[in-house]
């Protein structure tokens, strides 16, 4: 039997950490043995965040550096850039002429910007007709996802059968399937780790910079166990293991801390190396993109040739 297909993206807006890491790419890692996966990078979905040609360059190159040195393999995976295949964008103004906007009133992200009182562009109220396209296109049979992300999947789901109603059977209808602890790795301060909140560990640290982080976590002094040095460190050791360790510095906080810093370079480590010899062969680098954007041009393009059948505009 031929592989079920997956399907997800990360927009290049700035540096991973590791909480990136644990709550969604390490999965992507272990999915591409099993599935025909597909690894976007979401460049059009960024424009919401970033609007400079440079900035916009180097994240771009950046998070394609980010997915070879965690392992993903381009005999295994396509990595395709989403600006790269017009498809996308073509598919999400289909999904317009078919959506109300009540409909897209309800969706988290516009009534996060709504409730911030941030004026709001098209593209943010918009986001999930173009990754409804984004999914719908490569009929995925599953889509992981965190918690935060799950309502969009149901909203490509909604567009999906609702584009059938109208013209005909023409998609899947995809699983979101739940990343596990997407949402609880915490940060240096307590809270879920984010590039917003500024407490992250970079997934690509040198050492100074391990350490750097791992000395500012916030640790509570009326517990023997610093619970935010033991709610990062569980990610690298079991409990079984952490928690005699733990017991026995109780109260020592700085050993604790020098532990973590060890066992983070430990993991760290062989990615940052593997990133910096990708990094010497830009050339190399950048033709495993475009050769993954071809091949993801070639399946979209063949579904929106049938997606344009059904409509009667072909």
């Amino acid at each position: 039997m031929s592989k079920k297909i997956a399907l997800s993206g990360v927009k290049p807006t700035g540096v991973p950490h590791i909480g990136n890491y644990f709550g969604a790419m390490k999965q992507f890692v272990e999915m591409q043995d099993n599935y025909h996966f597909y690894a976007m990078i979401a460049d059009y979905h960024a424009l919401n965040f970033i609007q400079d040609k440079k900035e916009m360059k180097k994240n771009t190159y950046n998070l394609l550096l980010d997915y070879l040195a965690i392992g993903l393999d381009p005999k295994k995976t396509v990595i395709f850039k989403q600006s790269d295949v017009s498809a996308h964008t073509e598919l999400a103004w289909i999904f317009d002429t078919i959506t109300t906007m009540p409909y897209l009133m309800r969706a988290h992200a516009f009534k996060d910007a709504e409730a911030k009182n941030k004026e709001i562009c098209v593209g943010t109220f918009n986001y999930p007709m173009l990754m409804s396209a984004d999914i719908l296109l490569y009929e995925p049979d599953i889509v992981p996802v965190g918690k935060d992300q799950k309502q969009h999947v149901e909203i490509a789901r909604d567009t999906a059968l609702k584009f059938n109603n109208i013209f005909g059977d023409t998609f899947k209808l995809p699983e979101p399937m739940m990343i596990k602890d997407m949402d609880t790795v915490l940060g240096t301060d307590g809270k879920k780790m984010s590039k917003s909140y500024g407490n992250t560990i970079p997934l690509f640290a040198e050492y100074e910079e391990i350490k750097k982080c791992v000395m500012s976590i916030v640790t509570d002094s009326s517990s023997g166990i610093p619970e935010n040095v033991y709610a990062i460190h569980k990610l690298f050791r079991s409990a079984s293991e952490l928690l005699p360790l733990y017991e026995s510095k109780a109260g020592k906080y700085k050993e604790l801390k020098e532990l973590l810093v060890e066992d983070l370079e430990k993991f760290i480590a062989p990615m940052r190396e593997r990133r910096k010899e990708l990094a010497k062969n830009e050339a190399e680098v950048l033709k495993i993109l475009e050769e993954g954007s071809k091949k993801a041009k070639e399946v979209a393009d063949k579904k929106l040739n049938e997606i344009k059948s059904n409509l009667g505009v072909k």
